[in-house]
């Protein structure tokens, strides 16, 4: 019989399908309770795709610890194509599946090698990727598939997973909710597995209470006897749907022979669903075909070229069912089965279950596979072999160790929870003086993590003076976390006893840069601006001429660009944090390169390029969601948001901003926020807004405010008529500009001046200050220089001289697409009777941030499949995006890009 009431659902996929048959790529997440019909509209679409390639791959709850397991299933009927990918991807894939040794794959890259390889298959002919059960699927490739999921865009791909609630790694994307049959159709699937007439009353409690779920509906009166489920007795009390599906799949186990329960349980222990290896340990086992064949007659698996359980509750209810022992017993089977040189992991795991006791040859069996797992790039498998092989350690000691490395993967995997219930597990025996030191910084990193707290800079400072004889390079890189918390949510207090620890950790004379950097950083802090500046400044020369080693010291360029910014120095600026990303991206560090396109996109912002900024934050977006890891960075985002205000929503998303940041106390991150709010009040004219918003950033900045938010309160406060706020505000950027020495710096004193002054002095600062600007690559300030002359040249009643200068502030505001100032500028103009086209970008500036980055990739001469490297999309992607580049601005080759995009761009 036929039920009609999924057409709505069949409708969705058949439209799927459609779009990829066009050429274009899809992604749609089925979700629904256990038994809703998920696993069915799976089977439609599959049924459905004529014409297409098929690749599957299904969640197993007993496989969650095994690092990329789902992801090697689905790819492995498409590996022959693995030559086809760019080096880099191709060695992280193989690393990942265990087909080759190598350094350990960024999860990043595993994800966009995964990408391409599907795009390489769906080169030939269109291709269906099919998930079910996702919720199970190991966390590696779950993201990946996330990862995948959210870059599809015209590679002629589908993909569709069925998961019972999406989680975070699948939050956004587009939804097909499935609930249960309607009534009419409910009773008419009940009706079919009915042994006779039923009491309508206990019929209406069974559709009533199983909302329609088909699998529910068929299960559920099995295995019940005639008399108990005509009067309703027989049913169970409320409880879970899914776990009265379980027990309706238990009674049904009851009946069968013991060697017939025994094969169900192997299978159920068994995720691969591999008949061979099945057989190999039902031989162990003493069980024949004749089990095989009552488990098929009772429709609970299926034995053919793969061992298929009806539906995955059958599978867990034949686990749950089985006694501890009967669990130990097939798995110790399995693991004799599993060929150790094929599937070490597997094997280790099974015998792990299998074990009874600690057993310290099982321990360090999973020991090595935790180190597999971590050289495969798998923090969350490794993680749980590592908690296993602790559990499973004899010797106290040797548990601790154990327990303590599994502790540090856990919180590496981003779950800062479970590492503090191992890390106390670990301090229940003694340590060495170094896995104390470790101990404690890892236990400092979970509270920082966890609250964010004002304890936590000094936990930090704690553990990197008991690293410092111990691990000089970890106690560095432990200081520089504990500077970065100080400065995040410390009061004075702690930022000055951290400072004082900084500076006594700190060699005399520091020969390398992260040296340097920690002992300015320490002066900075304990003796306030500009103490620490001449040791800062020799740091970040070392920082642009030292070789590098490892994340900890890439990371220092994080500060070191940070440093330049706040000395007004726009060339160190733009090539340290040109040189963090370009290490970042060739070493694969993801957290690293995170942070590192966060920074350039606020040196790109400030040049003007903010389509560049734009696209660098959706890469470091794309990161974040690819690795799981929270993207804290507020100041860039809001900044570009600020700058652009795109149709007015920037003062909604900074006010949402502030609000998070407000609750998590992130005083780093509230006033780079405010910063951004006071510039966006200041394009917009709201001046008196925009200097409460610069003087609430003032109040949260560790050093009293930074240059370039003394400049917004000197702007905001004179436009306000508060001119000794004004004054006070010049005074302290003054002290700032003149220590950096910079036209960038001076420049922006000179406007400042100007501002507070009148008649021919004012005059003079303003064409001092545009003169100085024009010399670096600051454009934005630049501009702003042009505005604010005009606007004083309108108000001496000049308005020939003000259109000339409001002109090319108008026009130089457009051309980089920042609305609120070239609105801002217009207005200006049409106050000197001279009318400006109201435009809301210039002709490049219609392409989107990732068209941008594409175009100004191709200008370089990179090959699409290189630009797709680059920026984490396949390169049939990158030609879809070139073709509407082409479209957008009416050329047809790459070589008229040039013309749109000047080759002096700062692009990375």
């Amino acid at each position: 019989m036929e039920l009609q009431d999924r057409g709505s659902e069949r409708e969705v996929l058949d439209r799927l399908l459609e779009a990829v048959r066009g050429g274009e790529s899809r992604a749609l997440v089925v979700c629904g309770e256990p038994g809703v019909g998920k696993s069915a509209l799976l089977e439609y679409v599959v049924g459905r795709a004529s014409g297409f390639r098929i690749a599957r791959t299904a969640g197993v709850q007993s496989e969650m610890e095994l690092a990329f397991a789902g992801l090697e299933q689905l790819c492995a009927p498409l590996l022959d194509r693995l030559e086809r990918l760019p080096a880099p991807q191709r060695n992280a894939l193989c690393v990942a599946f265990g087909l080759s040794a190598g350094e350990t794959p960024d999860r990043f890259l595993v994800g966009l090698a995964a990408l391409g390889l599907l795009s390489e298959a769906a080169d030939e002919q269109p291709l269906l990727c099919v998930v079910d059960d996702s919720q199970w699927l190991d966390r590696a490739s779950a993201r990946a598939l996330a990862f995948v999921a959210r870059r599809l865009q015209a590679e002629s791909v589908a993909l569709v997973l069925a998961v019972r609630e999406p989680g975070e790694e699948l939050s956004g994307l587009p939804e097909l909710s499935v609930y249960g049959l309607g009534d009419a159709d409910a009773r008419a699937l009940l009706g079919s597995v009915l042994p006779g007439p039923l009491d309508k009353r206990v019929l209406d409690r069974i559709v009533e209470e199983t909302r329609g779920n088909p699998l529910a509906l068929l299960e559920l009166p099995r295995g019940l006897p005639p008399d108990k489920l005509a009067g309703g007795f027989g049913l169970a009390a409320p409880q879970a749907l899914s776990a009265r599906i379980e027990e309706s799949f238990q009674r049904r186990l009851a009946p069968l022979p013991a060697k017939t329960q025994q094969l169900l349980l192997l299978a159920a222990a068994e995720p691969l669903g591999d008949p061979v290896l099945l057989w190999r340990a039902g031989d162990r086992l003493g069980i024949d075909s004749e089990a095989a064949e009552a488990a098929e007659a009772e429709g609970l698996l299926q034995l053919g070229a793969r061992v298929i359980f009806r539906h995955p509750l059958a599978r867990s209810a034949v686990y749950r069912a089985a006694s501890p022992h009967q669990r130990r017993e097939v798995h110790r089977a399995l693991g004799e089965a599993t060929d150790p040189a094929v599937d070490p992991d597997r094997r280790a795991w099974h015998r792990a279950q299998a074990a009874s006791g600690p057993d310290e040859a099982v321990a360090a069996e999973l020991a090595r596979s935790a180190d597999r797992a971590r050289a495969r790039g798998g923090l969350a498998a490794a993680a749980a072999f590592l908690e296993r092989a602790a559990a499973l350690t004899p010797d106290s000691t040797q548990r601790s160790v154990r327990a303590l490395a599994a502790a540090e993967a856990k919180m590496k995997a981003g779950a800062p929870d479970s590492a503090l219930g191992l890390l106390a597990s670990a301090e229940t025996a003694p340590l060495d003086e170094l896995q104390r030191a470790r101990a404690e910084r890892l236990r400092a990193q979970i509270a920082f993590e966890q609250s964010r707290g004002n304890d936590a800079p000094l936990l930090l400072l704690s553990a990197a003076m008991r690293l410092e004889p111990l691990e000089p390079t970890l106690a560095r890189e432990t200081y520089l976390d504990a500077i970065r918390a100080a400065l995040q949510v410390g009061d004075g207090a702690t930022r000055l006893e951290v400072a004082k620890a900084v500076r006594a950790a700190a060699p005399a004379e520091p020969p390398r840069a992260a040296e340097l950097l920690l002992t300015g950083w320490g002066r900075l802090l304990s003796d306030g601006f500009p103490a620490g500046t001449d040791l800062l400044r020799r740091a970040l020369i070392a920082f642009r001429n030292e070789p590098l080693r490892g994340e900890g010291e890439m990371h220092g360029l994080w500060y070191a660009a940070g440093i330049a910014r706040s000395l007004w120095d726009d060339e160190n600026w733009g090539l340290l944090s040109a040189r963090h990303v370009q290490l970042a991206r060739e070493a694969g560090a993801l957290s690293v390169l995170s942070s590192a396109l966060e920074t350039r996109a606020e040196f790109e912002t400030n040049v003007g390029e903010l389509s560049s900024a734009a696209a660098l934050l959706e890469e470091a977006d794309a990161i974040s969601q690819a690795t799981g890891s929270a993207n804290s960075d507020y100041e860039s985002s809001m900044l570009l948001a600020a700058w652009r205000d795109a149709e007015g929503s920037a003062t909604e998303r900074i006010e949402a901003a502030l609000r998070e940041t407000t609750h998590k106390s992130y005083r780093e991150a509230m006033s780079g926020t405010e910063y951004a709010s006071a510039v966006l009040q200041n394009s917009l004219g709201r001046y008196e807004v925009a200097l409460a918003a610069a003087q609430r950033s003032q109040d949260h900045h560790v050093l009293k405010g930074s240059g370039q938010l003394l400049s917004e309160l000197v702007e905001a406060a004179v436009r306000s008529d508060e001119p000794e706020q004004a004054a006070a505000a010049f005074e302290q950027l003054s002290e700032r500009t003149r220590l950096g020495g910079t036209d960038w710096g001076l420049g922006v004193e000179a406007r400042s001046r100007a501002l507070l002054s009148e008649g021919q002095s004012a005059e003079d600062l303003y064409r001092e200050a545009i003169a100085r600007l024009g010399r670096t690559r600051i454009r934005t300030a630049l501009a702003r220089a042009h505005l604010i002359y005009g606007e004083w040249l309108r108000r001496e009643r000049r308005r020939t001289d003000a259109r000339e200068q409001l002109r090319t502030a108008h026009e130089m505001f457009v051309r980089m697409g920042a609305e609120g100032f070239a609105e801002r500028a217009r207005r200006e103009l049409r106050a000197t009777g001279e009318t400006a086209r109201k435009r809301v970008v210039e002709t490049s500036s219609r392409l989107t941030a990732r068209e941008t980055q594409v175009a100004r990739l191709a200008r370089d001469g990179l090959s699409n499949p290189e630009i797709g490297a680059r920026l984490f999309i396949s390169a049939n992607t990158v030609d879809y995006h070139l073709r509407k580049v082409f479209r957008k601005l009416g050329i047809n080759s790459r070589m008229q890009l040039a013309r749109v995009f000047p080759s002096e761009s700062n692009m990375i």
